[in-house]
């Protein structure tokens, strides 16, 4: 069984920065995804950004450049490094871990841009 706690999240000015961290209690397997999604407000939960444990990342449209997710395997913990915030980018983020088909969920953390 997997855990996930999320923190770092909060309320940011357009432009600013925060860096959300996720991590997992209980075994990790050279085989899981971990990565990030959000849900904005009355919409769907959508996908971030996600890494392999070896390290190969993929990326949503809407955040290449701004947005950049990393890994550290011995601390079972995942980064997402978010810089010139939009007020677009408002949402909960979810921490999420892909065993084969099975996905691991955080709690969430709340993400809100405004001035």
């Amino acid at each position: 069984q997997v855990q996930l706690v999320e923190s770092g999240g909060g309320l940011v000015s357009p432009g600013g920065s925060l860096t959300l961290f996720c991590a997992a209690s209980g075994s990790i397997f050279t085989t899981d995804t971990m990565g990030w999604y959000r849900q904005p407000p009355g919409k769907e939960r959508e996908l971030v950004a996600r890494i392999t444990y070896g390290g190969n990342t993929n990326y949503a449209d809407f955040v290449k450049g701004r947005f950049t997710i990393s890994r550290d395997n011995l601390k079972k913990a995942v980064y997402l490094q978010m810089n010139n915030l939009e007020p677009e980018d408002t949402a909960v983020y979810y921490c999420n871990l892909q065993r084969q088909r099975r996905n691991y969920w955080g709690q969430g953390t709340q993400v809100t841009v405004s001035s």
